[in-house]
This record gives structure tokens, C-alpha cells and sequence, in this order.
């Protein structure tokens, strides 16, 4: 199996003025490409070929003689879900199914988008946020650089990137701001509700 740098779900100008097209140009076109390649190269031979991505991350998790491996693939896995979690005029509070659970287990959309950019403004260096359902419970998870909740044993209804090269273009240094950005204005609840395991 070759790995094939995903199409984004939008185009490069329709998340504007949250994230500018020379961000996506760059960030998917040359950061999730460059993950892609690498990955690609190091795959060769390994006996890891024929495997999916997400059984790659999951094989190579905590094995440090792949941590080549895994740092690539998890970032080709994070990216693709990153871009799912965003669409065009998203954002806000949030609808459906997704509304409840967050309701229920942080009191309201309120509490959790305070809570989500505690986390990502208290993540240092780069790495990923992440809204996660284990069994029946969503909480909010932090992994640093490639890792990710997959791993874990958890499932990611939503992510954002705070590696610089998500947001310095449009924001430097202003994370906060890129956050607030995320939460308010560029949030697709529509996919996360698609995630949640009802049991």
C-alpha cells in the first residue's frame, strides 16, 4: 500500500479569514506531504506495506526501533483528522449528539471550549489537543510532537494542531487567538457527532 496525501475536505481559500490559504498551502501541501513521503521511504521492506495507516501507528507505537515510522504515520493520521475537524462557517456551540455528551460531562459547551484552550495554550512545544470518547466519557487529551490518542486506546471525536506551523503565519506567536479562532469560528461538531460510539 503507498500512502497518497489526502485531498482537504474544502478548498484553500474557504476557511479565510481563520486560516489563510498560504497556511493550507503550506501546512498540507508541504508539512502532511513531507509526512507522507518520508513515511512512504521508510515503509519499503518492512513488512509493514500492506497494513492501513491506522494499524501502522498502532504497530509501531512504543517501539523505539520505528519511532521513525510511527512519528510519520501518526503525523499523516493526525493531519487527515485535523482537517476533518474544521469546515467553513463551523464552530460555535455545538448540535446533536456531541451537544449532550458535553454537557453532561463538562457542565456545558462553556466549560469544555475554556477547558480546550487551557489545553492547548498550557501544551508546550508542539503536539495536539484532542476531545477523546473512552467507554462512555469524553475528556480532553494532550499529546506532544506525533503521538496520538489512537494509541491510547481512546477515540478522537475532534483535534486541533498547535505545532507552530499550524497557525504562525496567520497569528506568530498569538496561539490563544488561533484557538479562539478554532473554537468559535472553524469547529466541524458535524464530524465529531459522526465519531461518538453510543453504547
Amino acid at each position: 500500500m503507498t500512502v497518497t496525501l489526502p485531498e482537504l475536505p474544502y478548498g484553500n481559500r474557504d476557511l479565510e479569514p481563520h486560516i489563510s490559504a498560504r497556511t493550507l498551502e503550506f501546512h498540507h501541501g508541504k508539512h502532511h506531504q513531507g509526512y507522507v513521503t518520508n513515511l512512504n521511504k521508510l515503509l519499503e521492506g518492512n513488512g509493514l506495506q500492506e497494513e492501513t495507516l491506522e494499524s501502522i501507528v498502532m504497530k509501531t507505537a512504543g517501539d523505539s526501533e520505528r519511532s521513525g515510522i510511527f512519528n510519520n504515520a501518526a503525523q499523516v493520521w493526525n493531519h487527515t483528522f485535523y482537517w476533518q475537524s474544521m469546515m467553513p462557517g463551523g464552530g460555535g456551540a455545538p448540535v446533536g449528539l456531541i451537544a449532550a455528551k458535553i454537557a453532561k460531562d463538562f457542565g456545558g459547551y462553556e466549560q469544555f471550549a475554556e477547558q480546550f484552550k487551557e489545553a492547548a495554550l498550557a501544551q508546550f512545544g508542539s503536539g495536539w489537543v484532542w476531545l477523546v470518547q473512552k467507554a462512555d466519557k469524553l475528556s480532553i487529551v494532550k499529546t506532544s510532537n506525533a503521538d496520538t490518542p489512537i494509541a491510547r486506546g481512546g477515540k478522537p471525536l475532534l483535534t486541533i494542531d498547535v505545532w507552530e506551523h499550524a497557525y504562525y503565519l496567520d497569528y506568530q506567536n498569538r496561539r490563544g487567538d488561533y484557538v479562539e479562532a478554532f473554537l468559535k469560528n472553524l469547529v466541524n461538531w458535524e464530524f465529531a457527532n459522526s465519531r461518538i460510539l453510543q453504547g
